[in-house]
């Protein structure tokens, strides 16, 4: 799978805010697979009881709304039932690969596209080339979910990664709320400043040392591209890695961010254990689509800003999840139905909002153009803000589905000071030996 380019993605996401926000010019589609939906689905006995497990993770409001949207399925098709499983992002992979290795996946899947080579490359998701109504979908936004040029994935919604923060409580402590054009340097200089003005106990940014995805975003701002690349190769620079850990380790010793014991509470979106939503810290990474998910736990709480930059931007634009169905479902025609009916259908788009992020399909984006709330409107910003020097897309090498948890776990070695730098990095590097030897040839 290829990565989507700046310039396609930029196009792209111009075209959605367009359409959120004036009826417009309609963007690029797909060839249409109208005729093919609709002859699947005559295939389908609408009288022969039907139950679909279906399992997404998400916070709060993406759970209540994705449930009204499976009761409104039921009531158009009583013949059609769910059991739903759902979670935070946490441990959902982890399950996942238990039960598809089990051959006991559940019927339809929300996938995630770093883990979709991954699921795809051991034939565990079945083929939607056929069978879902596409064709209102943007067609660059719709190839990200192919593997091989097969359509495995069909996505839900349009992304961008950048930083939420607590305003209320920055704007309480007489500290600026960042800005678009903010760097990195900024981002720790926020940090330390709010420090001195934060009691015992509360720490203004979140302990990033062992996520992934939060180390990447760093290196992509310093021009180094991506720490694996998309043909699975290692390509964590140690030097800007050894800056990024130096600098960890101060602002532990600070106090700016949470010391290991306290870090490795944090569950994300969970309203409990989230270190954001329980008002430890006021600052991490997310992605546009999580944001709705915050701003309901705590309305009028969060602002949402473009990733901070070093000599070149750090964001980019993805898909912000998608729909699989299990290479073992016993109902995979039942299952496009209603991944069908669920990106396409303006009455189930009104049910879920901007929940997945962006909607996909320019008519039920265009149904949602009055309803806009102030929390649909900082996600269109951050993606606007974003595409103009977004980076390329990269959905994750196939085989590498399972570094992110190693790097986790090495690097959570060394934020509790059990290894020093050096060695951390030559285990990630010995790690990730392991990984290219098993990628397979393109």
């Amino acid at each position: 799978m290829k990565a989507v380019q700046k310039g396609s993605a930029a196009i792209l996401s111009l075209a959605l805010l367009a359409s959120l926000t004036a009826c417009g010019v309609k963007e690029d589609k797909t060839p249409a697979s109208t005729a093919t939906a609709a002859a699947t689905a005559k295939t389908v006995d609408s009288a022969k009881p039907v139950k679909l497990r279906i399992v997404w993770w998400g916070a709060q409001a993406r759970h209540d709304a994705t449930m009204k949207a499976l009761d409104l399925y039921t009531k158009k098709h009583p013949n059609v039932t769910f059991e739903p499983e759902f979670s935070g992002f946490d441990g959902y992979f982890q399950k996942l690969a238990t039960q598809a290795a089990a051959g006991n996946a559940p019927d339809i899947i929300q996938m995630d596209a770093a883990y979709l080579a991954e699921y795809a490359g051991r034939n565990q998701l079945a083929d939607l080339s056929a069978g879902v109504n596409t064709a209102d979908l943007d067609k660059s936004l719709l190839d990200t979910g192919k593997y091989k040029s097969k359509q495995y994935a069909i996505p839900l919604g349009n992304n961008a990664l950048g930083i939420i923060y607590n305003k209320a409580a920055l704007e309480k402590l007489g500290v600026s709320a960042p800005k678009s054009d903010w760097t990195w340097d900024d981002y720790f200089k926020m940090g330390q400043d709010a420090k001195a003005k934060l009691s015992d106990g509360k720490f203004p940014l979140l302990n990033s040392l062992t996520d992934y995805v939060y180390y990447d975003l760093y290196q992509l701002g310093k021009g180094k591209g991506n720490a694996v690349t998309i043909d699975g190769k290692f390509n964590i620079d140690k030097t800007v890695w050894t800056e990024w850990v130096n600098k960890h380790q101060e602002l532990m010793k600070q106090g700016v961010m949470p010391p290991a014991e306290k870090q490795v509470t944090d569950k994300v979106t969970d309203p409990k254990l989230d270190l954001l939503l329980n008002d430890t810290i006021l600052v991490r990474r997310a992605y546009a689509a999580e944001f709705p998910g915050y701003d309901t736990a705590k309305q009028n709480t969060f602002g949402l800003v473009k990733a901070p930059r070093a000599t070149q931007a750090s964001g980019y634009l993805k898909p912000s999840m998608f729909w699989s169905v299990s290479a073992n479902s016993k109902n995979t025609e039942e299952s496009k139905k209603f991944i069908d009916w669920f990106i396409n259908d303006p009455e189930v788009g009104d049910v879920l909002g901007t929940t997945r992020g962006i909607p996909v399909a320019q008519k039920v984006r265009t149904s949602l153009d009055s309803k806009l709330t102030a929390t649909d409107k900082t996600q269109i910003e951050l993606i606007s803000k974003t595409a103009p020097d977004a980076n390329p897309f990269n959905p994750g090498a196939q085989g590498w589905g399972n570094f992110q948890k190693d790097y986790t776990t090495i690097m959570e070695t060394l934020m509790f000071a059990k290894t020093t730098p050096d060695k951390a990095y030559d285990e990630l590097v010995k790690k990730a030996k392991e990984y290219e030897k098993a990628t397979p040839a393109n």
